[in-house]
């Protein structure tokens, strides 16, 4: 991430930010900035540059992964290496893991259900904990937070991945 992508779209910088409100920005920014409606070709290609870099922002801006990683980057937190998480919260899930295979294995697809539903409620948890510590100026915590936040994700698509699987 280069640019504040928040400032390109002109957004506060939020954690909490509504994806549909968000959408609606970028699309009111790519209509007011397009590239066939420059004065000149110097012009629109600046617009051109412009574009990719609404586009990127709003990659970024939209997943709360890049999201979260984007906040703290704006307040100089070191996000580009990955500090091991606490132990207790890696045996918590190293745990799920092993339940999880356990009912991919054994074809237990409603217990993937529920092992599913169980992490994303920790990510919702999560979320509003990195949201709260991040308001807070704690960014320690918050960095955990979103440390966290990864592993569940990571659980999160493989819960999608056999789900989709047991689809087919």
């Amino acid at each position: 991430m280069t640019q504040n992508p928040f400032a390109l779209l002109g957004l506060t910088e939020s954690f909490d930010l509504d994806i549909l409100d968000l959408e609606k920005r970028v699309r009111d920014v790519q209509r007011e900035d397009h590239p066939d409606r420059a004065p000149t070709p110097h012009e629109r290609r600046l617009r051109m540059g412009r574009a990719v870099d609404v586009n990127e922002a709003f990659r970024t801006l939209k997943d709360d992964l890049s999201r979260g990683k984007a906040l703290l980057a704006l307040r100089g937190v070191d996000v580009t290496s990955n500090e091991p998480a606490e132990p207790d919260f890696l045996m918590e899930v190293m745990e799920l893991r092993e339940a999880l295979g356990e009912a991919r294995e054994a074809k237990r697809l409603v217990e993937v259900s529920q092992l599913g539903a169980r992490v994303d409620a920790l990510y919702v948890a999560t979320k509003a904990e990195f949201a709260e510590r991040f308001a807070k100026d704690d960014f320690t915590a918050a960095r955990g937070a979103l440390a966290r936040l990864r592993y569940y994700r990571r659980f999160l698509d493989e819960v999608a991945v056999i789900e989709e699987e047991a689809a087919l």
